[in-house]
């Protein structure tokens, strides 16, 4: 079992327990907060629950925020095992069927390492679609999203109003868009030093 480093003599702090979404990992979470604990948040599997330490100072929202974020980054961690190319076209097949009816059929689905300014490409002429090696180890919700969108760019080529509510058929797109415009934003902020498995607060 990890060592909990707020179990200290001294150390006030206040534990919050919720649910995980249906089929995470872990089946609960657990929040603790600590004022010792200023500019860190960071997180640990502990049995069949997730133990998230903040800083006391957070609001609730803020608490929300990072519960989300450390939980991404948990099933980042945990997934890193990059699929393959015939894994991830056997993905886009279930895909299709699950959100498509099986409509969209892809000639060809793998990763390429020359895509840097975006994370999925697809030529529907040629049924072939490509991601981007940087989604590989993300969170499996989130090349989930890439595939259903290039998928869906084989029954819809543009990004008009058409695309979008076959795009609506995949529950977790808001969430995957904010992770990757989360993933954009942190590329550009200078590198901030922490300890493993920590993440700075603002």
């Amino acid at each position: 079992m990890p060592a909990d480093p707020l179990h200290r003599a001294g150390t006030a702090q206040r534990s919050t327990t919720s649910q995980q979404p249906s089929g995470s990992v872990a089946s609960a979470i657990e929040v603790r907060r600590s004022t010792r604990r200023r500019r860190t948040v960071s997180a640990y599997r502990e049995g069949d629950r997730t133990v998230v330490l903040i800083p006391a100072r957070m609001s609730e929202a803020e608490e929300q925020r990072w519960v989300n974020v450390m939980l991404d980054k948990l099933a980042a961690q945990e997934s890193k095992r990059a699929l393959g190319d015939a894994e991830l076209a056997e993905r886009a097949r279930r895909l299709s069927e699950q959100y498509f009816a099986g409509r969209a059929r892809p000639a060809s689905v793998r990763w390429v390492t020359n895509q840097n300014t975006r994370w999925g490409s697809c030529t529907p002429s040629e049924g072939s679609i490509r991601l981007s090696h940087r989604l590989q180890g993300m969170p499996e919700y989130v090349v989930d999203y890439v595939l259903v969108h290039e998928l869906a760019h084989l029954l819809v080529p543009g990004h008009g109003p058409r695309f979008w509510e076959l795009l609506e058929a995949y529950p977790r797109t808001e969430r995957a868009r904010g992770y990757l415009e989360g993933v954009v934003a942190a590329e550009r902020l200078p590198h901030v030093p922490g300890a493993r498995g920590e993440s700075p607060v603002g």
